[in-house]
């Protein structure tokens, strides 16, 4: 018998988002007819030229947002608003400067279970400080800590309140490259433990590469549009370390590389041939020949 279809978690209908000009006279279109999915499960990047509103669309899902046409649907209902099933983790750390790191997190977890005791938050907080090797510093403040491990918290924070969604909004951008690769590395092995449905916004491919099952493909604003859903071919086991060596990481990068350079900017092209269906993206599969795979 065949595996039944995973469950969508979320559901993006025709999503439209204006923003009036500085006259107020008229409107222009960020984004609009955005449509996509995500799994249970599932872990999906969002990438896209600065001006396609990639972090306009995430604050939508997060409920922070209103779109100006078009719904998402979070399991069977619409949102509206905020939720504690979604937990964003931002740009910036977003931590409370007066709060040590453990009251950073025992402040999100006692908004969700509001009866626990003390030392059941404490526990439960102490789980997932030290789930991002944060052991040591549960009484430091923001000003004590790097900026690698200010992000730490709030990835600690956002998994502390288990959300059945996770949104990220280019949370490494800040960092240099070693911190970066070592959050990326803690953040593979969370949602691998947890089986975390996750949605990122990312500029950086190989990002997308290593944490993605499916990379979503926006187009230039204004007016963007997504252009395809790129399914990740390499194995679930790929690392920074040994993705490169895959024999499909090389067609999937320079494929995600010729959509930033040249059909980011033409896609409109291809709207005008009649073959989109924004509906139903395309969705490739980029991979290495036959004989270059033996």
């Amino acid at each position: 018998m065949a595996d039944p279809a995973p469950r969508k978690a979320i559901r993006v209908e025709g999503l439209r988002k204006c923003f009036p000009t500085p006259d107020g006279k008229s409107e222009t279109e960020v984004f609009g007819d955005v449509w996509f999915d995500i799994h249970e499960g599932e872990f999906v990047c969002l990438i896209g030229h600065s001006g396609c509103g990639k972090t306009t669309l995430l604050n939508i899902l997060a409920g922070l947002d209103k779109p100006t046409d078009g719904t998402i649907i979070v399991g069977d209902k619409e949102i509206d608003g905020p939720s504690l099933d979604r937990a964003v983790v931002f740009q910036g750390h977003a931590l409370m400067p007066w709060m040590s790191t453990m009251k950073n997190i025992a402040f999100a977890v006692t908004s969700r279970w509001k009866n626990w005791d003390k030392a059941k938050v404490r526990a439960h907080c102490q789980k997932y400080i030290d789930m991002v090797h944060l052991t040591g510093a549960e009484e430091k403040r923001p000003s004590m800590l790097s900026g690698g491990m200010k992000q730490r918290v709030g990835i600690a924070r956002a998994f502390s309140i288990e959300p059945k969604i996770l949104l990220m909004d280019e949370p490494f951008s800040a960092l240099d490259a070693l911190t970066r690769g070592s959050l990326q590395d803690e953040l593979v092995s969370i949602c691998k433990a947890t089986h975390q449905t996750s949605f990122m916004i990312t500029h950086d491919i190989d990002e997308a590469i290593l944490l993605a099952d499916r990379i979503v493909l926006m187009t230039n604003g204004p007016e963007a549009r997504v252009c395809e859903i790129v399914k990740n071919t390499l194995p679930k086991s790929r690392t920074r370390q040994n993705m490169h060596t895959d024999p499909n990481y090389y067609p999937m990068r320079n494929h995600l590389i010729e959509f930033l350079v040249n059909r980011s900017k033409s896609f409109r092209d291809e709207i005008s041939a009649a073959t989109y269906d924004p509906r139903n993206p395309p969705v490739v599969e980029p991979a290495a020949s036959p004989d270059r795979a033996a």
